[in-house]
């Protein structure tokens, strides 16, 4: 259903590092740097047929995240989800809700984890076992 996700960053150097590390978990490699013709640099890290990227605002504003919003990233086990939330506090972000682990709901068992990135936006690693 989703084609790509783009954020802001307010220092994309820094975006660049915590992302590469944090996604690299994931199998992604590094990512497609673009600078636009008014010169902000964007990112656009390319796997598995989803694309996510990171860029400086067009606008010439500082990015912002949006409250009440989460982008979620599919592991693949509960030992890559561990992972993915504790590259991600080693480079920086700050760990959010309950630490990661197994969530019983009205959705099924899943694991999760949830974390910000440096900018402030959130983000959740999710795995349901099959």
């Amino acid at each position: 259903m989703l084609n790509h996700v783009m954020i802001g960053s307010n220092d994309i150097e820094r975006s660049k590092k915590f992302y590469n590390a944090v996604l690299g978990v994931l199998g992604a490699g590094e990512p497609m740097e673009h600078v636009n013709d008014t010169g902000q640099t964007r990112l656009f890290y390319i796997h598995n047929g989803s694309t996510f990227s990171v860029s400086e605002p067009i606008n010439g504003k500082p990015a912002t995240v949006a409250n009440g919003s989460t982008i979620g990233f599919v592991c693949n086990s509960p030992e890559q989800l561990q992972e993915f939330h504790d590259v991600a506090i080693a480079n920086g972000g700050q760990t959010m809700e309950d630490p990661p682990g197994l969530r019983e709901g009205s959705m099924g068992p899943m694991y999760l984890c949830y974390f910000t990135d440096p900018d402030g936006h959130k983000i959740c690693g999710i795995h349901r076992p099959s």
